[in-house]
């Protein structure tokens, strides 16, 4: 596989981030920044995304270390809301869409670089523009516009209520 030290960090701590996000959207329908799955993903990610800037196989700025900085920016804008707004309000349409954006954008890399290296020696995927990565990506982007929809109607009805 050839992953340095900083790349099998970024891997392992990466993983964590998704399964946390998992287990909290399969819990809470939504990333929860009150509760331990969603302060893993949270931390996790953020850890991920900046070991993100220190890979690269090319030299210089690509746009995997965009798509990081992306990241870093969503869910600190998103656990910013969380913590000065509390509350049932608008803040949380942002908060949660923003947190499931940042998820989705961490799958893009993720397929990406699982298709290409995985199994060892027989890799699923050719390069990144290989059709199955594109089909998988465009799966994972219709699942992300039905669940943002269906976070957006949950939180409409939290709103309502409160």
């Amino acid at each position: 596989m050839g992953l340095s030290s900083l790349g099998i960090f970024h891997t392992v701590i990466g993983v964590v981030a998704i399964i946390a996000a998992v287990v909290s959207l399969i819990k809470s329908a939504k990333i929860d920044l009150g509760k331990l799955a969603g302060k893993i993903y949270f931390y996790c990610t953020l850890v991920t995304s900046l070991t993100a800037l220190g890979l690269s196989s090319i030299k210089g700025p690509n746009p995997g270390h965009i798509l990081a900085l992306l990241i870093v920016v969503l869910v600190s804008v998103a656990y910013f809301l969380y913590a000065k707004k509390p509350g049932n309000n608008r803040s949380r349409f942002v908060e949660n869409f923003f947190l499931a954006f940042s998820f989705f954008l961490s799958l893009i890399p993720t397929v990406n670089e699982t298709f290409n290296r995985v199994p060892v020696g027989h890799p699923l995927a050719n390069g990144p523009k290989d059709p199955l990565i594109a089909k998988t990506l465009l799966v994972l982007f219709m699942l992300f516009i039905a669940g943002s929809i269906w976070q957006f109607r949950k939180q409409k009805r939290i709103n309502k209520v409160i």
